[in-house]
């Protein structure tokens, strides 16, 4: 399932190719997802609620790659973390893709009506042990929805997917991550373009002859149990971004990009739906 250009993440039986092809605000994106799973790709992320499962879906057959070397991955939204609304949300989705599984599922973010987080996880079991999806996992949840779900879910969380970025300091959730052998997947790794002026990402940029996007998909990838998954619709940038496996930052690189983080760093953060922050 993994290229030769890809290493692999593994946590609880999930084996997942550490770069990822992102779909989130891409529309009717099936020509790029082939074009991606051309260039190499082979873990594809999409969720019901960017409206791309049907494109994902149509690039996946067009692709021309057997659908056992795509690692594919959507989500349950918010609206639908009621057991029947749940088990509902991810057949539309499978119909959607036209697949008779995905390799991961999620649940994209945390209840906001006040349903059980012990009910979702059941459902989200449920899922897994029915053969709709191969592994489980959870978005946007912080650590006390971390524990409470790991807590309450029968089967092992084998991922966190959030927003990570130089520009928004993840730490401890990382930590919990890895003291929990969970992959965390980084959405939004380029902080949607505004990394691409950073002086210091510049000048690393300029020392390694690599673009901005590699140094920091880089900086996410050596960090050890990160898989990022940028986004592009450029098929140049598409391909640059799956090219950061032959290269290495040092220490002191790492560390200067580490400083970067700031208070207001992140961005994914919709009002009334997201938890409190760690």
């Amino acid at each position: 399932m993994t290229p030769d250009n890809c290493p692999a993440l593994t946590a609880h039986g999930c084996r997942m190719p550490q770069i990822g092809f992102g779909t989130s605000q891409l529309g009717d994106c099936g020509d790029l997802v082939a074009t991606a799973l051309r260039l190499g790709y082979r873990h594809i992320d999409t969720a019901w609620k960017y409206g791309s499962e049907k494109g994902v879906g149509a690039g996946i057959r067009a692709s021309g790659v057997p659908r056992s070397e795509i690692f594919l991955v959507t989500k349950v939204s918010h609206e639908y973390l009621r057991a029947a609304d749940f088990a509902r949300s991810v057949d539309e989705s499978l119909k959607n893709l036209q697949v008779d599984h995905v390799d991961l599922l999620h649940v994209h973010w945390p209840s906001t009506d006040g349903v059980p987080l012990a009910e979702t996880m059941a459902a989200l079991a449920r899922a897994k042990r029915e053969g709709l999806t191969r592994h489980i996992g959870v978005a946007n949840f912080n650590i006390a929805l971390l524990e409470e779900a790991r807590r309450t879910c029968p089967e092992p969380l084998a991922t966190l997917q959030a927003e990570y970025h130089p520009y928004l300091d993840q730490r401890r959730v990382l930590d919990y991550c890895r003291e929990h052998g969970m992959i965390f997947t980084a959405y939004c790794p380029l902080a949607r373009g505004r990394l691409f002026g950073d002086p210091v990402l510049t000048a690393i940029a300029q020392e390694k002859n690599r673009s901005i996007a590699q140094v920091v998909l880089r900086w996410l990838v050596q960090q050890g149990n990160i898989a990022p998954i940028p986004r592009s619709s450029n098929p140049e940038r598409i391909a640059q971004n799956l090219d950061v496996f032959n290269f290495t930052l040092t220490a002191d690189e790492m560390k200067r990009i580490h400083a970067l983080a700031r208070p207001d760093g992140r961005i994914a953060n919709p009002a009334g739906r997201a938890p409190a922050w760690d």
